[in-house]
């Protein structure tokens, strides 16, 4: 009797582990260089995707998406108010139109979803917050310094730091890639057996696929040569870096323009055309703001 009563805990501990600790399941990836952005011959690229040679040192990356259990346990710990529901709602899609909702927030994103779905309606200051308590949980340095300056947050990185943070864009599009250079870690089109956008807008008129409105479990499609998994689509992804054009030239674990009005966002949703889940595709948005195709994944440097 004892001895079942071990076991039952042990399982139960396990999968109780297995559900709160995705985004701490960190893949080494080794530097390198690539080129980054897109060839001007790759199918409906967008002109802000000028490539150029990067080098990128050593750094861990999270298999998957942050979770909603993990961004959960994040808000039960603290007691943390995300950007959305200080704003009382976001816009939602019902029925093919858009609508405000103030209800609408990470724990109510208007689609169905389950613990180990990605968060969504997390702002890029909310991710921030994640990072900096989840590197205190795990006993390291926070990345961030958080300020605030009037009406404005003052994010300051201590590049130096072990703690976790979001990736660069060129180490996201390092990453994402994991060594091909052809328009998805898939090869030269993908479908929605491979990754989770709106199938109603194919890349490069290929065939149609499904349209699922809203998330799926991360991890529900194959990873990429590299072990990462929804690389492309799912949930639109936080980086470090303001939104910008790329500097010219060679560059060195480039970090993005000294300022500006969005982040980067990066890797395409549910939502979105197969376009703009290409390894290259960019994306901005306002660091203040959720919508329900944005998350976070993270990061750490090597130590």
């Amino acid at each position: 009797m004892i001895k079942k009563i071990f076991i039952l805990l042990f399982v139960s501990f396990c999968l109780l582990a297995c559900s709160q600790s995705k985004s701490s399941n960190m893949v080494r990836i080794e530097g390198g260089s690539f080129v980054m952005g897109s060839p001007a011959s790759e199918p409906d690229r967008f002109r802000d995707e000028v490539q150029r040679q990067v080098t990128i040192s050593s750094f861990y990356i999270a298999k998957y998406p942050v979770t909603v259990g993990e961004f959960r346990r994040f808000v039960e710990t603290t007691g943390y108010v995300t950007d959305v529901e200080m704003d009382g709602g976001a816009p939602v899609r019902i029925d093919g139109n858009w609508e405000i909702k103030e209800d609408a927030n990470w724990m109510n994103p208007y689609f169905n979803q389950a613990e180990d779905h990605p968060v969504v309606f997390v702002s890029w200051f909310d991710a921030i917050q994640y990072c900096n308590w989840l590197s205190e949980q795990a006993g390291l340095t926070p990345a961030y310094t958080v300020n605030s300056w009037g009406y404005n947050w003052i994010i300051t990185w201590d590049w130096n730091a072990d703690g976790y943070r979001l990736p660069t864009e060129a180490e996201w599009e390092y990453a994402c890639r994991a060594g091909t250079t052809t328009p998805f870690n898939t090869g030269n089109n993908i479908t929605t057996y491979q990754a989770n956008y709106d199938g109603r807008r194919p890349y490069n008129n290929n065939a149609q696929g499904e349209f699922r409105r809203g998330t799926t479990p991360v991890g529900t499609f194959a990873a990429n040569p590299w072990g990462l998994y929804d690389m492309h689509g799912n949930v639109w992804e936080w980086c470090w870096d303001w939104y910008g054009a790329y500097a010219s030239g060679a560059q060195i674990d480039p970090n993005g323009a000294v300022s500006g009005e969005f982040r980067v966002i990066r890797g395409g949703s549910w939502r979105g055309a197969g376009q703009d889940i290409r390894s290259a595709g960019r994306g901005g948005g306002d660091p203040s703001f959720g919508r329900c195709h944005i998350s976070l994944r993270v990061a750490r440097n090597v130590q």
